[in-house]
């Protein structure tokens, strides 16, 4: 047998084997807790000494069956710290109104509370073209009309998540269109244990109708959303598992530009900021999208000292353009992870790991599968950060004549080099696997259904 039929065997034996993706599961998926070692959030605290185990203690009185927006609501209306489960079936649709009818962006539409002004797209892009309005912040009637607008958007399509849950998808096909999935505490500073579980779901078309413009924001200005796929936010305790994250209906290839940017109505797919800690992301598929993962919103939230503890493995992180993560104060560690890009995917990228403020990204065994152009140095951005580590990175390949420096290599084209060590080791983790098992091991597991 060839060297490279040996080497491809082996991993999909590794990949068949793995319990993180094929094992049965030992109890029903909605009673599963994070395993220990599995990432920052299974690290035990004193007010969760088991780690993350979500609703995986409720009782059966609080075990709800949901597939509609307004069941999901009430289920999750309970505000008090008893476990609870929350099983979806189907897809339920976040842009409905209380009969369960489709809401389109038309339909969010209100007027300037103050002048009665109506919203209006084409209103609001002849008011504020910089032709016309110049390179200043939009106020007004109709600017106050857009936030109107966005607010009604947000009262539908906003999911608060409390403490103590479990959220899972049952069968095929289970997921939220459309929903903002935001884990946070009633309170707005500090944190909290939230303790909570999203496994088996798809969240797709996460959509704000209406951005901001923002005429300061770089060389050009930009267009700016809110509305993450799952938002994490004053929270600790949270795994986020084995769910797909993807733009299909509104995918930024399909809107058009207005003011020479991209009319983007995407903001991230899981975003943790305010403070959050102790957050595992495994086993995911996240796919045709720009702004991934954001851990830290501002340079100047030094709250977060400290805290942004994430842990990221044996994600498939496919066709993203940027934040994958970005990271301002954390501790971030990323591992087994399979990247990749087509073509297409090419014309967009950015980078993958962004280095900010006193961020500390540990990146262990990842793969990478890119066109010919996106080298290595590429991987990288600095944001106002000092060190990012980076070892056992392969790019397209899986001997180890494939292997990278990716900090080296980025230093080579940088006036401000990074160093290539952080001040911390991970410990808490229950394998890394080679990096040439990555890219069968990740295919084959990662996602819904798996």
């Amino acid at each position: 047998m060839s060297t490279r039929k040996s080497v491809l065997l082996s991993a999909l034996l590794l990949a068949l084997s793995s319990p993180g993706s094929f094992a049965a599961p030992p109890q029903p998926l909605e009673r599963q807790t994070l395993p220990a070692n599995d990432g920052w959030a299974s690290l035990p605290t004193a007010a969760l000494p088991s780690g993350t185990t979500g609703g995986s203690a409720a009782d059966a009185i609080r075990v709800h069956d949901v597939s509609d927006r307004n069941a999901l609501v009430a289920a999750l209306s309970f505000p008090d710290p008893t476990p609870k489960i929350i099983r979806i079936t189907g897809m339920i649709d976040a842009n409905v109104d209380d009969a369960g009818n489709p809401l389109t962006c038309a339909d969010y539409a209100r007027p300037d509370p103050q002048s009665a002004t109506p919203y209006s797209l084409d209103a609001f892009l002849a008011a504020y073209d910089p032709a016309v309005w110049g390179r200043v912040n939009p106020s007004g009637p109709l600017e106050r009309a857009r936030v109107a607008s966005a607010a009604a958007q947000q009262a539908r399509v906003r999911i608060r998540v409390p403490a103590n849950t479990t959220i899972v998808g049952v069968g095929r096909g289970a997921g939220l269109r459309g929903a903002w999935v935001d884990i946070r505490p009633s309170s707005t500073s500090g944190n909290q244990p939230m303790n909570v579980i999203v496994r088996n779901l798809s969240f797709v078309d996460t959509y704000d109708c209406f951005p901001q413009w923002a005429p300061t924001d770089g060389a050009e200005g930009n267009w700016n959303s809110l509305y993450d796929a799952i938002s994490v936010r004053n929270s600790t305790h949270v795994w986020i598992d084995h769910n797909a994250f993807l733009d299909i209906d509104t995918a930024d290839s399909t809107q058009p530009s207005f003011f020479g940017r991209l009319y983007q109505v995407h903001d991230g797919l899981v975003d943790v900021t305010n403070e959050s800690d102790l957050v595992t992301v495994s086993w995911n598929l996240l796919a045709n999208h720009d702004k991934a993962m954001l851990f830290g919103s501002s340079d100047g939230a030094v709250a977060d000292r400290g805290k942004l503890r994430v842990t990221l493995h044996h994600n498939l992180f496919h066709d993203l353009g940027q934040r994958v993560p970005r990271v301002r104060y954390g501790q971030v560690h990323v591992y087994n992870n399979q990247y990749s890009l087509t073509p297409d995917g090419a014309q967009t990228y950015g980078y993958s790991w962004g280095a900010g403020i006193e961020g500390q990204i540990y990146a262990q065994n990842n793969h990478f599968l890119m066109p010919v152009a996106v080298t290595p140095d590429l991987f990288v951005e600095r944001f106002n950060g000092t060190a990012l580590q980076a070892q056992g990175t392969l790019l397209n390949g899986f001997t180890r004549h494939s292997e990278v420096d990716v900090v080296a290599a980025f230093n080579a084209t940088s006036a401000t080099p990074l160093q290539p060590n952080v001040a911390w080791t991970p410990t808490l983790y229950r394998r890394i696997d080679p990096t040439w098992s990555v890219p069968l091991t990740v295919i084959l597991g990662a996602g819904p259904y798996k």
